[in-house]
């Protein structure tokens, strides 16, 4: 997610606000560093920047990158919680509560222009207090670039609706609730959208069943489709929701088939005698 303009001259942008009093702007000197990973208050995101090493393609992208993630932090301090750089994907995390304002300014600013969301989805950590993340794909078409936006919330906890924002995040939030159970505030049809009437649960949950809570099939004797009590072939097996993920290598570039260590052909069977 490079900006091929938007961030040439990223270090020339802090003088170019245009609406620091719509927003309460306040300023302040970038910070004297130089990390990927920047902070600006707590929050409950735990995840570090970046598990790779930076890879030298990206080195100048992800310069400037950080350079205007802070710029966006100094533009809304008190919406922003933090950010992060990993290669060219530039990432910011912010309060449940700062969604409609932060997107309104990364849609309307004339450094940013993120005019069209391309997609919202939402994440499971179970062992989390805010147990959900929910991600924001923002693209500029001016600018040529993305930004992704992360904020969280608990099972009992809303979200404020991006439809006013976006006219496209409907359906996209729609999707969520379904398959997450995410509440979304002030949505204006919040209903669901890829599981049948009646269905119980949400099943991208990581406690969610992997084989459901019941049976759905055609009934060849009654000629409609029925709902029937769920009745196991096998033996259940549970599923480790808390089993860790690691990652192998350092991500930078995929291992193709013809670059992996051929196994020796097997030993041809032995004639009896």
């Amino acid at each position: 997610m490079s900006f091929r303009a938007g961030l040439r001259a990223a270090n020339t942008l802090y003088p170019l606000l245009d609406i620091s009093e719509r927003y309460e702007l306040s300023f302040h000197e970038p910070p004297n560093d130089s990390s990927i990973y920047f902070q600006a208050s707590a929050a409950p995101f735990t995840e570090p920047t970046s598990p790779n090493p930076t890879v030298s393609q990206y080195a100048e992208t992800t310069e400037q990158l950080h350079t205007y993630g802070s710029y966006l932090m100094q533009c809304l301090p008190k919406f922003i919680q933090q950010f992060s750089v990993l290669k060219d994907e530039l990432t910011l995390y912010i309060a449940p509560s700062a969604v409609v304002p932060v997107l309104t300014f990364l849609r309307d600013h004339s450094q940013c222009q993120f005019k069209q969301v391309m997609d919202i989805s939402g994440v499971d950590f179970p062992e989390r207090e805010k147990r959900f993340e929910i991600v924001y794909h923002l693209l500029s078409v001016k600018y040529a670039g993305r930004i992704r936006v992360k904020t969280y919330a608990g099972e009992a906890d809303a979200v404020a609706s991006a439809v006013e924002v976006f006219s496209g995040a409907d359906w996209y939030e729609r999707e969520a609730w379904d398959l997450f159970g995410i509440f979304f505030e002030n949505h204006p049809d919040l209903r669901r959208i890829l599981t049948d009437y009646g269905f119980e649960g949400h099943p991208l949950r990581k406690d969610f069943p992997l084989t459901g809570y019941t049976e759905l099939r055609y009934d060849e004797e009654r000629k409609r489709v029925v709902y029937e009590p769920l009745q196991l072939t096998q033996a259940f097996r549970n599923f480790e929701s808390l089993s860790p993920w690691e990652q192998v290598g350092d991500g930078s570039k995929g291992r193709r088939p013809e670059e992996l260590k051929h196994l020796p052909p097997p030993k041809p069977e032995e004639v009896k005698k």
